[in-house]
């Protein structure tokens, strides 16, 4: 049996949206990987994933015919840097402007932007200032 390699934080093992058109979903998400620099982990006819995000159609069989309802995501960046070019690819490729990037009031150094995504899920990017890390992500081998 081949063995599989996953990368976990704390809290959240996996979320899924399911999502009106996964086409344009694509678009927006794939664009969005690639700013904050996370490689997709699968793709199919009817889904995609990275890390712990799943998006797929209600068709899929694990969306059992249902769409989800209106979400907050928010996505880690590195730097200020990365949540700009985060905004910047959201409203490029089917996104809808939610806040530009900037501090906010929620503690020193949040620095994040937001864009609805094509279902209208308020997705973020922020970067809570200079901090240091005890790993880039934690490594599940199974």
């Amino acid at each position: 049996m081949k063995k599989q390699e996953l990368h976990r934080g704390r809290l959240i093992d996996h979320i899924q949206l399911v999502v009106r058109d996964l086409d344009a979903s694509r678009r927006f998400y794939l664009a969005v990987f690639e700013a904050l620099q996370v490689p997709v982990g699968g793709t199919g006819d009817d889904y995609f994933w990275a890390d712990e995000l799943f998006v797929s159609t209600a068709d899929s069989q694990a969306a059992q015919g249902e769409l989800t309802g209106r979400h907050h995501l928010a996505f880690q960046a590195r730097d200020r840097a990365m949540v700009e070019a985060f905004h910047r690819a959201a409203l490029a490729h089917g996104g809808r402007d939610h806040g530009a990037p900037g501090e906010r009031p929620y503690h020193p150094g949040y620095y994040a932007a937001f864009a609805l995504d094509p279902d209208g899920n308020n997705i973020e990017a922020v970067y809570h200032g200079e901090a240091e890390r005890s790993a880039s992500s934690v490594k599940i081998v199974f």
